[in-house]
């Protein structure tokens, strides 16, 4: 057992709750490890209706998974990486299947693995707090965790322009985009779970009692923008594209493009792409392990994390440096499946 995550009952509800305040509720292995017997468990006990998923206190909701140890793995033979890949796309398949309704809370940050473990649920509640993103261009990886799922369904190029420059979302974009299907304000956030408790067969009616309209959505007014400016299949031209208009959003956005590592902003655009076209969510994880246990062997990963986490000067040097010296034939080479002893199930 592991205090990093509660798991609990209360009447017919099973409850998630993370408890790594001091790292943004950050998933390691072990509670990746712990929540997915639990989740299997509570999937066969008949007295158990609905799972609710949410954070014991702080800021944020789910920061991501545990950078630092990854990086640590990836510096060496990269086995706990992969251990932990493994175990977190496990728990994200089981949650994307589960037959039972889930209520994910995303009052707050939910980054990276935040992402992975909120939005399989069936309902995910987001709030004025909320702030979503896949950063992971910045530290040299790609946004794992079903990205390639969740990034190539949304309206328009959304997906690429969230994929490469990592932008933040709030609570009525999260809502705006489908990303969260209810808007509720943090102060009524524990009264409805406490109304989910007392009424577990009536999921959807206490979410809509306690439901409102989210405000504008600021993503929104830069839809037509976005749609424009990332259009193109291939890294270079969207960077070119970005250089060459002059409005202050693209000027904003290559300016960030040009601090992401143009490797896996490469390998991103083509996990969209293959995304975009998966019918069985298993294959979108078995493909993101397969890239996720080659991408940690280039030197990016463990760069990025040195830039941004480690040292936080913020100034990664990339290699290679340049898109244009990434050829076609390095990212079909880290899409490749793996031998058949060592691809990823589903449990």
């Amino acid at each position: 057992m592991t205090d990093e995550v509660l798991l609990t009952t209360e009447g017919a509800v099973g409850r998630i709750r993370l408890n790594r305040p001091k790292a943004l509720h950050s998933l390691t292995h072990i509670m990746c490890a712990a929540i997915n017997p639990q989740l299997l468990a509570w999937a066969s006990d008949p007295t158990i209706k609905l799972v609710l998923i949410d954070h014991t206190e702080g800021r944020g909701f789910c920061a991501g998974g545990d950078i630092r140890m990854l990086a640590d793995s990836a510096a060496q033979d990269g086995k706990a990486a992969r251990a932990f890949f493994f175990e977190e796309y496990r728990m994200n398949h089981q949650l994307f299947t589960y037959a039972k309704p889930i209520v994910a809370f995303m009052d707050g940050i939910t980054m990276g693995g935040g992402v992975g473990i909120s939005q399989p649920a069936r309902y995910r509640v987001a709030t004025e707090n909320t702030r979503l993103a896949m950063p992971e261009s910045g530290i040299g990886l790609f946004p794992d965790v079903g990205g390639g799922w969740y990034l190539s369904r949304l309206p328009g190029q959304m997906g690429k322009f969230l994929a490469l420059t990592g932008a933040q979302l709030r609570g009525a974009d999260c809502a705006a985009l489908g990303l969260a299907t209810h808007y509720v304000a943090s102060e009524k956030l524990d009264a409805l779970k406490a109304a989910l408790v007392a009424r577990p067969d009536d999921v959807e009616v206490v979410l809509a009692e306690f439901a409102e309209t989210a405000p504008p959505a600021p993503v929104l007014e830069h839809q037509a923008e976005i749609d424009r400016l990332f259009a193109a299949d291939t890294l270079e031209v969207i960077r070119d594209a970005l250089a060459a208009d002059s409005s202050e959003f693209a000027q904003k956005q290559s300016q960030i493009l040009a601090t992401k590592s143009p490797l896996t902003c490469k390998v991103s655009l083509e996990q969209l792409r293959r995304g975009a076209a998966m019918t069985d969510f298993a294959d979108e994880m078995r493909m993101e392990y397969a890239v996720g246990s080659r991408i940690i062997a280039y030197p990016d990963f463990v760069e990025g994390v040195r830039a941004v986490i480690v040292d936080k000067d913020n100034a990664p040097r990339w290699n290679p440096a340049c898109a244009e010296d990434i050829s076609d034939t390095t990212i079909e080479t880290i899409f490749a499946p793996l031998p058949a002893s060592e691809q990823w199930s589903p449990l």
